[in-house]
């Protein structure tokens, strides 16, 4: 079993060294690649205001964020959600940075960067040179994100995992051809009553490798 938590996080603005904190964090589980249901969710009170500029990304103000709890209550239960599983984040320095400034601050352990799988860089690699934001990605692969008019961590989230999994090698990467004897016998049940036909021949006849022949003769660099 594979275990991934897709996350993203919201903040007061890029530097928690100048004093800039988590506002959101939204986590959704995977397992084997497929989403089960399972996710974690909360707004965070940053004990200081928020600029106007982080506002109009992600809407969410002072005001509402007053009422809910800070980080440091928050701390182990979103722990307890993402255990040891690897963390599927986009530009995952940017929240990892966020993450273990707040976990340092309350004296809980940082989490190592090594945990992280950055589908930013994932992006760039594939299709390097092009457009690789959560929009661009959402555009490319097809999906919907017309709910996104600001930023959110958990809805960026869901759009995420169905990212990566496009990322990955599509909505089925661990598809196995390998058929079970049950699955077997299923598909002989489906065949059962059609007429059989003979197997067409694909070998050339010998009049069709004359004509190659003939063909190959008349090219200057075949």
């Amino acid at each position: 079993m594979v275990r991934e938590i897709v996350l993203d996080t919201e903040t007061t603005g890029f530097e928690p060294s100048q004093g800039h904190r988590l506002v959101e964090i939204g986590c959704l589980e995977l397992v084997n690649h497929v989403p089960t249901g399972r996710f974690f969710h909360t707004y965070l009170n940053p004990d200081r205001d928020v600029p106007q500029d982080a506002y109009a990304v992600h809407g969410l103000s002072y005001e509402f964020l007053k009422d809910h709890p800070p980080f440091k209550e928050m701390a182990s239960l979103f722990l307890e959600f993402i255990e040891e599983a690897p963390l599927v984040i986009h530009n995952a320095k940017f929240d990892m940075k966020f993450l273990n400034a707040e976990l340092k601050g309350h004296d809980w352990p940082e989490i190592p960067f090594h945990r992280a799988i950055d589908t930013l860089t994932m992006a760039r690699k594939k299709f390097p040179g092009s457009p690789a934001s959560l929009d661009a990605l959402c555009k490319r692969f097809g999906v919907d994100n017309k709910a996104r008019n600001k930023h959110g961590a958990l809805l960026d989230a869901e759009l995420l995992a169905q990212v990566y999994l496009e990322l990955i090698g599509g909505k089925q990467p661990g598809l196995s051809l390998n058929f079970s004897s049950e699955s077997q016998k299923e598909a002989n049940e489906t065949r059962e009553g059609k007429p059989h036909r003979s197997p067409r021949p694909h070998v050339p006849t010998q009049e069709e490798l004359n004509l190659h022949q003939e063909l190959l003769a008349k090219l200057k660099r075949a």
